[in-house]
């Protein structure tokens, strides 16, 4: 009987240790260096579990309003306001560089100050109370 108990311990040590593998850990998230179909698949599972109620294409939605028309006369809008705004710009600054002084574009004002790094542009919107300033480094030659 000992000789039988002892063969099926060996066994199934044999048996057991040919299934064993090595552990390997790999991320899911395509973010972490996952496999990168799993995206869609993350994305989809988050889209569910998403209880706030928002439509997860909210922006996309307001930003395309779903008719060709539209969404060509929306195109043809913002570029002539791009190219309008160029040209105030250019206008106003010249092509070359930004001359210090004070502008009133608008409800806007603008500060164009030399400082030790390059140009500050401020612009202020005193109707709002919003503040912006931007700084244009030089480049050296």
């Amino acid at each position: 009987m000992p000789r039988v108990v002892k063969c099926f311990i060996l066994l199934i040590l044999f048996a057991s240790s040919a299934f064993a593998t090595e552990l390997v850990f790999t991320f899911v998230n395509p973010a972490f260096g996952g496999y990168y179909y799993n995206a869609t698949w993350l994305l989809n599972s988050a889209q569910l579990q998403d209880d706030t109620g928002e439509s997860s294409s909210s922006y996309a939605s307001s930003y395309y309003s779903g008719s060709s028309l539209e969404d060509f006369e929306e195109s043809i809008n913002r570029q002539i306001l791009s190219r309008l705004s160029s040209k105030l710009v250019t206008q106003i600054f010249g092509e070359e560089d930004l001359e210090p002084g004070h502008y009133e574009i608008g409800d806007f004002q603008i500060d164009v100050t030399p400082s030790d790094n390059g140009i500050r542009v401020e612009i202020n919107d005193p109707v709002n109370g919003g503040e912006t300033v931007i700084e244009l480094p030089y480049y050296g030659d």
